[in-house]
């Protein structure tokens, strides 16, 4: 089911179709504008401003280093786990030998 969700950027107001469920959706929208916030407030009271495209693209880099980060930490935690059950395993293994 779509459903349309509304966004304020840059003082102008956005509406989208979103496929998933609506909380998801406004979810997604409010961080997204909590980020944009985050980088916008970086640069106001800098010498070097940025335009609202450089504010997105940093906005998108952001996000994309942390998703990135976050699929790191979690392929680590997964090769941990992992590796922990192999040596739990073998330890019982040992135990019923």
């Amino acid at each position: 089911m779509e459903h349309l969700v509304k966004i304020e950027l840059f003082g102008k107001h956005y509406t989208f179709k979103a496929e998933t469920d609506a909380l998801h959706a406004t979810e997604v929208a409010d961080f997204l504008v909590q980020e944009v916030s985050k980088i916008e407030s970086q640069f106001n009271n800098s010498p070097t401003s940025l335009n609202q495209l450089g504010i997105m693209i940093m906005t998108a880099l952001d996000i994309a280093s942390n998703n990135i980060e976050i699929k790191k930490n979690h392929s680590d935690f997964l090769c941990e786990i992992s590796e922990k059950s192999a040596n739990m395993i073998r330890l019982l293994d040992n135990c019923l030998m």
